[in-house]
């Protein structure tokens, strides 16, 4: 007799659902095991899943959220103005747009350091695999990961 899948995990990538398990289950965790989790730094954003599948676009801006209330003290207002300049950078013309993005993972890279949000170097990595690929959907998918984070942290 075969098991039918869930009807709310069908459709749902593996890392999807692992990304919504994470978000669940952090607060059964016992202390030692997130502390293990937060050393060895946030997860890859797959750009490819991404650009297809929106809910791993909703799940990864929670996790994104969620380590920003865990690990950093940034507020809503650096968040504001860096998802400004990602929407002019996407509003850029197309043969400008690529520099728009370089410029803005500079900026990016800039606040990270200078305000101590390690939460955000996965938007980081994210942004250079986005200018490298030089794809519209890549830059407007980022841009929509953007605003689920600014929205879910306010």
């Amino acid at each position: 007799m075969a098991t039918e899948v869930q009807p709310e995990t069908k459709g749902r990538s593996a890392a999807a659902r692992e990304g919504r398990a994470a978000r669940e289950g952090a607060a059964r965790e016992p202390a030692g095991r997130t502390e293990q989790r937060r050393s060895e730094g946030p997860p890859e954003i797959d750009l490819d899943k991404l650009i297809n599948d929106s809910l791993y676009l909703d799940n990864q801006a929670h996790a994104v959220v969620s380590r920003m209330r865990d690990l950093d003290s940034g507020t809503k207002s650096q968040l504001r103005r860096l998802y400004n300049a990602v929407r002019r950078a996407c509003r850029a013309p197309e043969n400008e747009r690529q520099h728009q993005f370089v410029m803005l993972r500079a900026r990016l890279a800039y606040t990270i350091a200078r305000h101590s949000l390690r939460s955000l170097e996965t938007l980081e990595r994210l942004l250079l695999q986005v200018t490298r690929k030089n794809d519209p959907r890549g830059y407007e998918r980022f841009r929509d990961l953007f605003e689920a984070i600014v929205a879910y942290n306010e």
